[in-house]
């Protein structure tokens, strides 16, 4: 039966969250999760796993697919071994008294012995209903708030064009990184990239496409530019490092594209 729970962390005890992380990089088929421009903090391996693990399980609580049967708990991560069996997260009642209401004791393959619990194994999450919302369409209208992007973000452009006495520059070079970014999408469609986010506050999660910004050189990607589909038209209204980027464009899919990547 489906299960109302809060986040992962409220949810389950995760115990050696990095022995844990490892546990599943090295099950499912080999991917970079760690960050591109970001250097490591201490010794937390694998960010982009543990936030593509948070997140997948808070989108599979929306659906009503983290599932409980015979005194155990089991999600789909959404990932694949090397030999594409579907891998799940097996989670057991914790004993520990006072402290979240379950365990996280394993990852296993769909082959585990352990699964058996489940008559049917919980399904993937889900994060769009139409292909077509993949891809940017050129025939529609774009519009962009580039006051809401400057004010709010300015601390995530690159280095010349920070400071306030900057924020015509800013503009000028923003209006051509943008431009430059819809010329590009419309010779590669793959250049749109889907990702899935939460807004702030309460709120389902939604599907938006980001757009390569070249601010400082025509070959260097700076950031990524949010694209939201509104109807018949598509609004531009935040920018994204491209490591935020990649976190969450890593829920929908591994990113096939030549600009975001880990």
């Amino acid at each position: 039966m489906p299960i109302a729970t809060d986040d992962l962390f409220a949810f389950a005890y995760l115990g050696d969250i990095p022995g844990k992380l490892k546990w599943l990089a090295d099950l499912a088929a080999p991917e970079n999760w760690e960050y591109r421009h970001v250097p490591p903090v201490g010794d937390r391996p694998f960010p982009v796993l543990l936030n593509y693990l948070k997140y997948t399980f808070k989108r599979l609580k929306e659906e009503n697919k983290v599932l409980e049967a015979n005194r155990v708990v089991c999600f789909n991560t959404g990932l694949v071994t090397p030999l594409q069996e579907e891998v799940f997260a097996f989670l057991e009642p914790n004993e520990v008294a006072g402290r979240q209401p379950w365990f996280l004791a394993a990852f296993c393959p769909e082959s585990d012995r352990r699964l058996l619990a489940f008559s049917t194994l919980p399904q993937r999450a889900q994060y769009f209903d139409d292909p077509s919302e993949l891809l940017y369409d050129s025939r529609k209208s774009f519009r962009k708030d580039l006051t809401h992007i400057i004010e709010e973000n300015r601390d995530r452009f690159p280095d010349p064009f920070r400071p306030e006495p900057e924020t015509h520059r800013l503009r000028i070079a923003l209006e051509g990184a943008i431009d430059h970014a819809l010329k590009r999408v419309r010779q590669n469609y793959k250049t749109a990239v889907p990702q899935f986010y939460w807004p702030r506050g309460a709120g389902r999660g939604q599907l938006q496409l980001l757009l390569p910004l070249c601010m400082t050189s025509p070959s260097q990607v700076d950031l990524a530019l949010t694209v939201s589909r509104e109807g018949d038209v598509y609004l531009a209204s935040t920018v994204l490092t491209l490591d935020m980027a990649y976190n969450n464009a890593r829920l929908v899919a591994r990113p096939d594209s030549d600009w975001l990547t880990p």
